[in-house]
């Protein structure tokens, strides 16, 4: 492209508006093809002097240029003539009082897609791409990754697209030349793209025109944008942390009962060190009281005091690692000034603040708690979650159903630590085998997005509010397109992260990751195999698996003869799922061998064994039938290598504690248990999903 003006800004130096262009296309073409991304032949012209336009080849393209939406007030005209331009341009100057022109060679027709980058404010730059041009609003055919991206990335991208068959050839058509849209988009979001280099609001090419000839950049848009350099800490020392000395609780009363109080009596539960900050009292409930909190000799202090008093008292802390704030009035409510404040006076103490607005840390192993009824078993699963409410639920269920925490911290509003120091340190902590996120604010989600990314254990997220969070105004398509919920897929899609939508499914893919912890990566190897009773059931067990992206191999044909010498197949196909006869009259033992039989020929990476609880119990409340049924699938488990499931169906119809020895028999071989199908088929995709980033 000929050098559009003799004198371009700096793109490394902050723009002076946000909301402001301070780019006009020109420019921004000029960058684009110092990035190697191919733009059409151009030039500018001012005053009506189009003879430096002479030696462009027609059809030609006149657009003013300026700080306006062109297509708004009619500054593009497409199909011209060299003896076009000059009418034209007096009809657009009239329209839009522009006295600046591009005039450009058209180009061919072809497949019109958009590549944009935006800094979103919670996770910095993201890529997005998609079908382009009039399509880019009524369509939303488009796909998001967070920079940088990998050549990988940007083929999954294009062909996640609804629209995808339009760039591979679509009904004799010639496909697009893919790799040169692979190019422009590892140019703008790649290692050294221009993401990097540009002091990114928005930047947009709208529409690239691809081809099987290649693809060009025929618009471009660039609002530069100032952002501060996010500060990386080392990974700090979390132990005192999870596993204080002793612990201090600073607002507990002599004489009406609080949160203080109340933590004090878990602490005394648990059997943990404490020791009672007051003014005045020589102890509490029992608990020996100091003056203040730099008299107390402890790894962690929580916080209980009303929200203006909490700065004075974390600045007595300079003998404590951490200090938990749980007290609210800060940032949540719009109180940013005093939650700055509570953050200075912890830098200045030298301890790091967890929350405010937090409930604080849970880990049996280090008799740190926030929930009452005492510690459960110690385990080695992790759970970082911004709400503390959400993380004590997940700790009470979750350990009914079998689950053994090593760390739970909350966060609140992570003034200091964030979910992303915290998610480094359990990458590295020899007691987490998985790890579980529940976040409603990323909180510097591009650390987070590292960390995700550098962590190599189980994890899964649950993510709040991801329809709700407020966006500022966009000023580009990009802008419009990356949401909330959308940054926060593509964050999952990237790292091979699996991402939830409740609670339950939080707690059902945790426990998977625990029972299986084991067998865990297990790589490419096999499919899903299904077993159970009812036809009917296992359809719709194979249409759940299915909706969750499972794949479900069929059996091997040299399994049939001896699935058939089992009595497997009297009256029914032998296909996966493959139905069984389970039941009170049924043997137990068969399941075990049918598994086996199948899985001795065939790789399977996961067996999935469904039991209906209901028909065990029609005619009377004998359970030993389903115990037994039980232990040949614990069994099973310990004869082969695929990961096996059990899913209960209709156990309320159980009597009371059956379930509950179900779940304590095969949870012995290390088979989690679900009552529904798709409750496992999350468990059970996540399972396959990890590793494969």
């Amino acid at each position: 492209m000929t050098q559009p003006d003799p004198a371009l800004p700096d793109p490394s130096q902050p723009s002076p508006s946000f909301t402001a262009p301070s780019f006009t296309e020109p420019e921004a073409k000029a960058l684009l093809a110092t990035a190697g991304i191919a733009v059409p032949r151009g030039v500018v012209v001012r005053d009506g002097d189009f003879s430096a336009a002479a030696g462009l080849t027609a059809p030609l393209v006149l657009k003013g240029v300026g700080p306006l939406h062109k297509s708004d007030v009619g500054a593009v005209r497409l199909g011209l003539a060299h003896a076009d331009l000059p009418g034209e341009a007096t009809a657009m100057a009239a329209r839009a009082g522009l006295d600046a022109y591009l005039v450009e060679e058209q180009s061919a027709p072809g497949i019109e897609l958009i590549a944009g980058l935006v800094h979103d404010p919670g996770f910095g730059p993201v890529l997005l791409t998609g079908l382009g041009g009039v399509f880019t609003e009524a369509l939303r055919d488009t796909a998001l990754r967070l920079c940088p991206i990998t050549e990988t990335d940007a083929r999954q991208m294009l062909a996640s697209l609804r629209g995808a068959p339009l760039l591979y050839g679509y009904r004799g058509a010639d496909p697009v030349d893919v790799d040169a849209v692979v190019k422009i988009l590892l140019a703008m979001g790649g290692a050294g793209g221009l993401w990097e280099r540009l002091n990114l609001g928005e930047f947009e090419l709208n529409p690239v025109i691809a081809t099987a000839d290649g693809a060009v950049a025929v618009d471009a848009r660039y609002i530069p944008g100032v952002h501060e350099a996010a500060q990386r800490r080392p990974v700090p020392d979390l132990l005192p942390l999870f596993e204080p000395r002793a612990v201090a609780v600073v607002g507990a009363s002599t004489t009406r009962p609080n949160f203080g109080n109340m933590f004090l009596e878990f602490y005394k539960a648990a059997g943990t060190p404490v020791v009672a900050v007051h003014p005045t009292a020589g102890e509490i409930a029992g608990v020996p009281a100091v003056l203040s909190l730099d008299a107390a000799d402890v790894d962690y202090a929580l916080v209980a005091v009303p929200a203006a008093r909490c700065p004075d008292v974390v600045r007595q802390a300079g003998r404590v690692p951490y200090v938990q704030v749980m007290s609210g009035g800060f940032g949540e409510i719009g109180e940013h000034d005093l939650e700055a404040e509570l953050v200075s006076a912890a830098r200045a103490a030298g301890t790091r603040l967890l929350g405010p607005n937090c409930m604080g840390v849970y880990s049996p192993r280090g008799r740190q708690t926030f929930v009452g009824g005492g510690l459960g078993e110690p385990g080695g699963i992790a759970l970082v979650s911004q709400s503390g409410g959400l993380a004590g639920e997940v700790i009470k269920v979750g350990e009914r159903r079998g689950l053994r925490f090593s760390r739970v911290a909350t966060v609140g509003n992570a003034a200091d630590v964030t979910p992303a120091e915290l998610l480094r340190w359990l990458s590295a902590d020899p007691e987490t085998t998985a790890v579980g996120l529940y976040l409603e604010d990323p909180r510097d989600g591009r650390a987070l997005f590292e960390a995700v990314a550098g962590c190599r254990k189980p994890l899964v997220m649950l993510v709040g509010g991801r329809s709700a969070q407020g966006r500022r105004a966009a000023a580009s398509h990009t802008g419009g397109l990356v949401g909330d919920g959308r940054v926060w897929q593509a964050l999952a899609d990237q790292t091979g992260t699996t991402l939830v939508a409740s609670q339950d499914d939080l707690i059902g893919v945790l426990s998977y990751f625990q029972s299986h912890a084991r067998r865990l990566p297990f790589g490419d190897a096999g499919g899903v195999l299904v077993v159970g009773p009812s036809g009917g059931a296992s359809v719709l067990a194979a249409d759940v698996l299915d909706r969750a992206g499972l794949r479900l191999d069929p059996l091997a044909e040299d399994a049939t003869g001896e699935l058939r010498g089992l009595g497997v197949g009297v009256g029914s196909s032998l296909a996966n799922p493959l139905e069984i006869p389970v039941g009170p009259r049924g043997r137990a033992e068969l399941v075990r061998e049918v598994v086996g039989a199948i899985v001795r020929r065939q790789p399977y990476r996961d067996v999935v064994a469904h039991v209906n609880a209901q028909s065990f119990f029609t005619y009377g409340t004998r359970a030993e039938p389903l115990l037994e049924y039980a232990r040949a699938l614990a069994a099973a488990q310990e004869d082969v290598r695929a990961r096996v499931t059990l899913v209960v169906r209709n156990a309320e119809c159980a009597p009371g504690g059956v379930e509950e020895e179900v779940r304590r028999i095969v949870a012995v071989a290390g088979i989690p248990v679900y009552r529904s199908m798709e409750a496992a088929a999350v468990a059970v995709a996540a399972g396959g999903r990890h590793g494969t980033a």
